[in-house]
């Protein structure tokens, strides 16, 4: 991403669009604190986030293979596909490969684990699907989750603009509507690449941002382009989808996704954090720089920069339930399900596997076997995949513990890619990678 003019613009002093009411709370069980990232790697880490090289952030060594048997949290497995194992133990046997990576597949409530690598290095630990993580850009599925609902109950609608529920914002944006937002073709101007924005991340990586005004760092900037005239994805687009539900609800974001998505899925281990600890047990992510070690980044950053487009904490195995709830259209109505499913030409960040379509909130990832819809995300230490088939009864995650992406390692996305479309040939036909049933 290049990043905007305008380095030393201060953001607009005008009244936060936030609807009133406190935080939800969430619990943590965090580890000690750790201490002051070394300013290095705090520098390399943090440009990392807002600048497309995101040099730095993507490496790793071979690590332990993976674990078949039942993991931590008890839930029920199938058996396993070799060649599947085999393809994951590759990926971070690689160099430059993830730490460890986990792959969960559900088929009617009955999961298949596959797992490589370790949860945390020096300790042997397998990723297990009770594990925390940070599941990055996944999370602007959620935002277009209450989003949809809100729609479906006539709170909102997918024509409804800027300029109508949030007209503090600036006027050369009102014209862009829900819709828009929620398939990145609405032209908003990126608030990561801005240099404000870059310079504090880069000032203080653990910064408590106000989530809530995170587009005044670009609220002097012109759109990208005339609204639904090109696709571009940007981060800003789901900070203005909350900012909308929080608007005409009257109701924190965050009050939204335990009433609307977490509690109607059972989703008992996600969050919405502000600071940038972790609940345990957590997937630790790395940055890995060859031929030096890999470093912990796991709680360098603030989730609090990213919210609604990125701040979500969750576990594979509630990441899985969501992406079934979500991609099956729960609690959508018929008209509002295929406003959801419609798609424009662009593909998620980093790219799924297959060929990619943006819907509202969610992609299509058209591979050899079938179709599938879903979110990927990455994000200094993790990368993620979610997605489901059309009736919500299929799932997939894999979830590795570095930032994999077309900058950092294209040659790694590719294999990446690759195995995923084998995973969703296993999860669709049952198929093994080389085709056979």
């Amino acid at each position: 991403m290049l990043g905007l003019a305008g380095v030393d613009r201060t953001p607009a002093a005008r009244p936060s669009p936030t609807a009133s009411g406190g935080p939800v709370p969430v619990r943590f069980h965090p580890d000690a604190p750790l201490p002051r990232p070394r300013p290095r790697r705090r520098r390399s880490v943090v440009a990392a986030l807002a600048v497309a090289s995101l040099a730095g952030l993507m490496s790793g060594p071979a690590h332990a293979g993976g674990d078949s048997g039942p993991d931590g949290g008890g839930s029920p497995r199938g058996p396993a596909d070799p060649a599947l194992r085999r393809g994951l133990q590759a990926l971070v046997d690689t160099p430059g490969g993830p730490p460890g990576a986990i792959a969960v597949l559900t088929v009617d409530g009955r999961s298949e684990v596959y797992r490589a690598g370790t949860s945390q290095l020096g300790t042997g630990r397998p990723p297990r699907t009770t594990d925390h993580m940070r599941i990055a850009s996944t999370a602007k599925a959620f935002s277009g989750s209450v989003a949809l609902q809100l729609t479906e109950r006539g709170a909102l609608g997918l024509d409804d603009t800027i300029g109508r529920r949030l007209p503090e914002l600036p006027a050369a944006w009102h014209r862009v509507t829900l819709r828009q937002l929620l398939n990145h073709t609405s032209g908003l101007p990126d608030y990561t690449e801005d240099p404000a924005f870059i310079a504090e991340l880069t000032a203080d990586p653990r910064r408590r941002f106000d989530s809530r005004r995170l587009l005044d760092y670009v609220a002097g900037d012109p759109l990208r382009f005339r609204p639904g005239s090109a696709y571009r994805y940007s981060n800003s687009d789901n900070i203005a989808v909350a900012l909308m539900a929080e608007a005409v609800t009257g109701r924190r974001y965050e009050k939204l996704l335990a009433e609307l998505v977490h509690r109607p899925l059972g989703l008992r281990d996600t969050s919405l954090p502000q600071g940038y600890r972790l609940p345990t047990p957590y997937l630790h992510g790395y940055a890995v720089d060859p031929p030096g070690a890999p470093e912990d980044v796991s709680t360098v950053l603030s989730a609090s920069g990213v919210w609604a487009s990125g701040g979500i904490v969750s576990t594979p195995r509630d990441l899985g339930a969501f992406i079934r709830g979500y991609a099956g259209g729960l609690g959508l109505g018929p008209a509002v399900r295929r406003q959801q499913l419609s798609f424009v030409a662009g593909s998620s960040e980093p790219a799924g596997p297959g060929r990619n379509g943006a819907g509202l909130a969610v992609f299509s990832y058209a591979t050899r076997c079938g179709t599938v819809y879903g979110h990927t995300g990455n994000f200094p230490g993790y990368t993620q995949l979610a997605a489901a088939t059309e009736d919500g009864k299929r799932s997939l995650t894999v979830s590795l513990t570095s930032q994999v992406n077309r900058a950092t390692n294209p040659r790694l996305l590719a294999t990446l890619r690759e195995l995923q479309e084998d995973f969703v040939c296993r999860l669709l036909k049952g198929r093994t990678p080389g085709g056979a049933y």
